[in-house]
């Protein structure tokens, strides 16, 4: 049985593939879950998590750049993108305490990303949940 943070992952590597130019992803997504084993409750929840990314791409985008040090967010790996991504909707939009969203950031980022990963992940995402401007959601959690 999937749990949330099956969800998140399979979110993860969702927004890698759109990342990597599959625009038309989102036709998918429902047989990518199913593939993943990714169903019910925890579908509804990879989905939600999904779509709100996309929706609030530009404010997640925005968020990250903005707290990225001496680094260009074109630079930044794929997967390491696609994890700012989900975690930061999550800080900003979601319910979940913060802290809770950046330890599941930085587990999947051990499992996907690179030996410094996590570090970075950890260090740009507690900046965003410091950052007490939160846009308000095209789509809430």
């Amino acid at each position: 049985m999937a749990t949330r943070h099956h969800a998140r992952m399979a979110v993860v590597s969702l927004l890698y593939a759109y990342d990597l130019g599959n625009g038309n992803i989102a036709e998918h997504t429902a047989e990518i879950l199913e593939e993943k084993k990714i169903r019910n409750k925890q579908k509804d929840f990879a989905l939600a998590l999904y779509e709100g990314v996309m929706e609030n791409l530009s404010a997640c985008d925005d968020s990250i750049i903005k707290h990225l040090k001496e680094w260009d967010f074109e630079r930044l790996g794929a997967i390491e993108r696609a994890t700012l991504r989900l975690a930061s909707y999550e800080i900003l939009f979601g319910d979940l305490d913060s802290a809770v969203v950046i330890n599941e950031a930085v587990e999947i980022t051990k499992a996907f990303g690179t030996e410094q990963s996590p570090k970075f992940i950890n260090g740009v995402l507690d900046a965003i949940s410091k950052d007490t401007s939160k846009p308000s959601a095209s789509n809430p959690e």
